[in-house]
């Protein structure tokens, strides 16, 4: 399996990018936000998920880890593919999407293409535990957020707030509509 290439970027199309490694030209699919970090000709490093079916081979392309593990982690709620998991990549960013599926906040996931109701409310009912175990290294955790980083006041809330014994997925939604309230520099 493929799972990270450093090359120079040779074009970038639809959705799609040339990475030439060494004389070897790899096409990978990825987000629009990690297009919007490439440029022709320059040298990039991408994240790889190798995602191999009956009839081809595909690779998936990704500028940072968090992007990639969400992109994993998409892909075990039924009736998300590769393909759908992209598309809520595309239209939500990496930070969000954490902050929304805490949140219980289904409206951010309809914002990506060929995501309706019914499977946005999936997405949040089968992750809202899963993202609740951020940084504890269990299988599908992704960083947290970027306003809840480990020493913020944010991150210290929904720490008192598990160790009062609420769920992960409560506490995170609480703070993140409390944060949201007050704003990112709130510290009491």
């Amino acid at each position: 399996m493929i799972g990270k290439l450093t090359g120079v970027i040779d074009s970038v199309d639809d959705g799609t990018v040339l990475i030439d490694v060494g004389g070897v030209g790899y096409l990978a699919t990825c987000s629009g936000r990690t297009l919007g970090r490439l440029s022709v000709g320059e040298t990039a490093m991408l994240l790889i998920e190798t995602v191999v079916r009956e009839d081809a081979i595909q690779l998936f392309g990704f500028a940072d880890v968090a992007e990639r593990s969400l992109f994993r982690l998409l892909q075990t709620v039924q009736g998300v593919g590769p393909k759908a998991a992209l598309a809520i990549l595309g239209a939500v960013p990496a930070d969000d999407l954490v902050t929304a599926i805490a949140a219980g906040d289904r409206g951010r996931l309809l914002r990506a293409p060929g995501v309706g109701p019914k499977l946005a409310q999936r997405i949040v009912a089968e992750l809202a535990d899963r993202i609740g175990r951020l940084g504890s290294g269990g299988g599908g955790a992704v960083p947290p957020p970027a306003a809840m980083v480990a020493g913020g006041a944010s991150q210290d809330a929904v720490s008192a707030l598990i160790n009062l014994g609420f769920r992960p997925a409560d506490a995170y939604a609480a703070v993140a509509r409390v944060a949201g309230r007050l704003g990112a520099d709130a510290t009491r």
